[in-house]
């Protein structure tokens, strides 16, 4: 890993980075196709995980051959996800212990999701989250999707620092390839659902956000 530029702003991605949605993602999506007799593979995720809903409908469809409106199964899927996600979905590991050495080094932050806006206030809303960052720019605000490097790029240039200076921690391929593209610093945390194989194009590849070696990049004092 080469040397950063000294880093003055961090972006997080949401989704299976800051919260576990992706497991709750993959269940009720393979309840939902359990109970047309179809499977929802590990395959399916890795096609589906860091772009917009509008983006993968035809993903869902198509890989499990089914023949349904795209549409009204990802209606299904978030109508079961939404049931659930206030109770089953949790802060990922060391995100909290981020967050506070974040607010000590005095380093603005962004959330750059996939998903939309409702949806992100009500994570972190309910989570007690919402006052940590600067703004939020959601599926709403952009008109290419990850892996575009379209809402990375806005994010650099609302905290108007070079793109180069800018952290952004990803947990998918298709978010990692989107905020490389921006020009900014990648970290990846992979997980259950999202594999470090499919990530090393990132700058940095941790196992948790409290990885000594990405807070050492995040330091001040240099």
């Amino acid at each position: 890993m080469n040397d950063p530029e000294p880093i003055q702003a961090v972006v997080f991605d949401l989704d299976g980075l800051m919260f576990d949605t992706e497991a709750l993602f993959f269940r009720v999506s393979s309840e939902m196709l359990a109970a047309r007799g179809k499977s929802f593979t590990p395959e399916i995720m890795g096609a589906m995980i860091g772009r917009r809903a509008a983006d993968v409908g035809h993903v869902l469809r198509d890989m499990s051959g089914l023949e349904e409106p795209a549409e009204d199964l990802l209606t299904e899927v978030r109508r079961r996800f939404n049931d659930e996600v206030d109770t089953a979905v949790h802060p990922t590991p060391g995100l909290i212990a981020l967050l506070d050495r974040l607010r000590r080094e005095g380093l603005p932050l962004a959330v750059a999701t996939s998903s939309g806006r409702a949806y992100a206030d009500r994570l972190l809303e309910g989570h007690h989250l919402a006052d940590r960052f600067r703004f939020i720019l959601a599926a709403e605000d952009v008109t290419k999707g990850k892996p575009d490097p379209e809402i990375y790029a806005k994010a650099v240039r609302r905290f108007g620092v070079p793109p180069a200076s800018v952290m952004v921690l990803e947990d998918s391929p298709a978010g990692v390839a989107s905020a490389r593209d921006a020009g900014t610093f990648v970290v990846a945390v992979p997980h259950e659902h999202s594999p470090v194989e499919g990530l090393y194009s990132a700058d940095l590849v941790v196992r948790r956000l409290d990885d000594p070696s990405l807070w050492t990049l995040l330091r001040r004092d240099y």
